[in-house]
């Protein structure tokens, strides 16, 4: 209301209102006030004081570990987190954020909870079922307290469980990094691009942060896919592969048809990416006889020119989708991820051949001048979208 009564007052002096559309005018923004956020501080107070809180339990448990029995072990692991859910709850009433924080809390201990009970009882191994348990503990805490970290928490586990899954029937095969990477791509995009215009901030920026982080080391695995070492078992079976790509396409595309055709273009641009990024590459044998006579083959690859090309389209892609569903935030990392795609081809195969002085003064003039263009570009792509944007990075 201060920020309008002046205008107010000076549009009645003027003629331009009379005083009854003035006043509805003030009953209006009266009706719209609503009461003030949270303050930055307090949700940075919030935040370092979960994470210490988490250390802190993290460390006192380690240190007296060895002094406990099974028992004792048992007991603490529980208590660790009844004490945080408990607190959550008694906070609920008078602090709703510092109850999302100490519930929070307890389902990451939960985590930790569940390795450190098979361990006391010496349960078989198969630690990827562990982050299944952990997942649907998360669920369970998102089904009964509706609140946005412990949304974040089961989105996040259950792909990383699926995740842990392929990478346990995969290791030391070849193309386990490749089936990774795509893994990673896919998924990092649909959260990506998912979640764009979500009222939820907490879980739009988290999965959006996450899921460009994904992205680019999903990248970074495919270009290393195939490299092989001399103890690799070769190629996985056909049913892994077939659950790969159910794990990595089919469900992925599934969750994206609950938005439509908008939630089913990116992944499927993700999945194309990912099915031709890998064999964009340069691929070679090196051989080695060991001191006892066996020969041993070494495969290693690197990527070739199409590999720079489908990833910077697939930047620009990402820009223009961001375009077209009014959001800076994925119009500024479809350029910063074309950005870094030219910075990735110009020390791959410019640089070397360029020599050092030479080398610097042009990659002096790229940045300069790319980064001026980018800007400049990224600037009347922003000012296009009008009122449209829907969020800022």
């Amino acid at each position: 209301m201060p920020d309008i009564e002046g205008l107010l007052v000076r549009w009645e002096s003027a003629g331009v209102l009379d005083a009854a559309s003035a006043g509805r005018i003030r009953e209006w923004e009266v009706e719209q006030k609503k009461p003030a956020g949270l303050r930055w501080q307090v949700l940075v107070a919030l935040i370092l004081g979960a994470i210490l809180l988490a250390c802190g339990v993290a460390l006192f448990v380690s240190a007296h570990w060895d002094e406990m029995g099974p028992g004792g072990r048992l007991a603490i692991v529980l208590a660790m987190v009844a004490v945080f859910h408990a607190g959550g709850a008694l906070a609920s009433e008078r602090f709703r954020h510092l109850s999302t924080v100490l519930h929070a809390v307890g389902t990451l201990s939960t985590g930790a909870a569940i390795a450190l009970v098979g361990q006391i009882f010496n349960i078989e191994e198969h630690w990827p079922a562990a982050v299944l348990m952990w997942a649907i503990a998360a669920t369970a805490g998102w089904v009964c307290l509706r609140d946005q970290a412990q949304e974040v928490l089961s989105l996040l586990l259950f792909p990383a469980w699926m995740l842990s899954e392929m990478a346990y029937y995969t290791e030391r095969h070849i193309g386990q990094d490749a089936y990774i990477g795509r893994f990673l791509v896919v998924w990092g995009i649909l959260y990506v691009t998912f979640f764009i215009g979500s009222r939820q901030q907490l879980v739009r920026w988290i999965l959006f942060t996450a899921g460009a982080i994904a992205s680019l080391v999903g990248v970074i695995f495919m270009q290393t896919g195939w490299q092989s070492w001399g103890g690799d078992y070769g190629f996985f079976s056909l049913r892994i592969r077939v659950w790969s790509w159910i794990a990595m396409a089919a469900l992925p595309l599934l969750i994206g048809v609950f938005k439509g055709r908008r939630g089913l273009i990116p992944p499927v641009a993700a999945i194309a990416l990912s099915i031709a990024l890998p064999w964009s590459q340069r691929i070679w044998n090196d051989y080695f006889t060991s001191p006892d006579g066996v020969r041993h083959a070494y495969t290693h690859t690197e990527p070739n020119l199409a590999a720079y090309v489908l990833v910077a389209a697939f930047t620009v892609l990402l820009t223009w989708w961001g375009v077209r569903m009014a959001s800076r935030a994925l119009v500024n990392l479809g350029m910063v991820g074309f950005a870094i795609v030219v910075g990735w081809f110009y020390f791959s195969s410019l640089y070397d051949k360029l020599g050092r002085s030479l080398g610097l003064i042009c990659l002096g003039i790229l940045f300069l001048l790319g980064g001026w263009m980018l800007e400049k570009m990224r600037r009347r792509l922003i000012a296009g979208m009008g009122p449209r944007q829907k969020e800022a990075l």
